[in-house]
């Protein structure tokens, strides 16, 4: 172990003995940010990036189920990024595939995914679904995974889902505006029923949510990092939650 290995290892543990654990988040949410970045500084390609980042994925569910975190989610595919060439695109989906059948079977979490899966190719979004499927009731944190999500395409898809629905219990749409209030949408959000996040990390040294759990995340405390996803270390994300425990959360109050 080198020598800064040693430093941080010391740092980490005290990171941990300081934490107050009544003050850790309940529900995570994460922006896996910069993994091309990464790439390029390496001097590998973009498929290298993204497969170190489903590295490091494993590796930060763990460090939540750890400290006893209840609902992580991770936005992997954007609407936008579906937008980028065919080839990018297929190998992005190819690692994300990978990571979603890794994580299923290894039976350690609660798997639900989130968004539009209609706008990826069917037979990845048939896949997706059926390695989910395998690990929808087990018994622990659950991880939500966002593939083709964008938080408008999140909301359009809310609305659309209401309107329909009321209109077949025979509703008008006068009638609905009538009554319609934060709740009904909250019930056809792709989270329904979860509660909100309480702390948003995203990594890059990018400062926007960019459309993330735009509706959920309205209170949601948000911690930035310069690293790059792949290079996110542990002693990052406790360093996140202690900032995050630190702040005093008022909901607007």
């Amino acid at each position: 172990m080198s020598i800064s290995d040693l430093v941080y290892s010391v740092y980490e543990r005290r990171l941990l003995k300081d934490l107050d654990r009544e003050q850790i988040p309940k529900h995570v949410g994460a922006i896996v940010d910069g993994n091309r970045r990464w790439a390029r500084g390496a001097g590998a390609g973009v498929t290298d990036g993204y497969q170190a980042g489903a590295d490091k994925i494993t590796e930060f569910l763990g460090w939540c189920d750890e400290l006893g975190v209840d609902i992580v989610t991770l936005w992997l595919l954007s609407t936008e990024n579906i937008e980028r060439s065919k080839g990018e695109v297929t190998a992005l989906l190819d690692v994300i595939e990978q990571l979603v059948v890794q994580l299923a079977d290894s039976g350690r979490w609660r798997m639900r995914l989130i968004g539009a899966l209609e706008l990826i190719p069917e037979d990845y979004a048939d896949r997706l679904r059926e390695a989910v499927a395998r690990a929808e009731h087990v018994d622990a944190m659950t991880v939500n995974i966002g593939v083709g999500y964008g938080g408008r395409q999140e909301l359009t898809h809310a609305m659309r889902s209401l309107l329909v629905e009321q209109a077949r219990k025979g509703f008008s749409l006068e009638e609905v505006a009538e009554v319609l209030d934060v709740e009904h949408i909250a019930e056809h959000l792709y989270t329904k029923g979860q509660p909100d996040p309480d702390l948003v990390i995203r990594t890059s040294g990018e400062q926007r949510l960019s459309g993330f759990l735009l509706w959920q995340s309205v209170y949601s405390e948000y911690y930035f990092c310069e690293a790059l996803w792949p290079a996110f270390r542990r002693v990052d994300f406790l360093r996140a939650i202690r900032s995050y425990a630190a702040r005093e959360r008022r909901f607007g109050q």
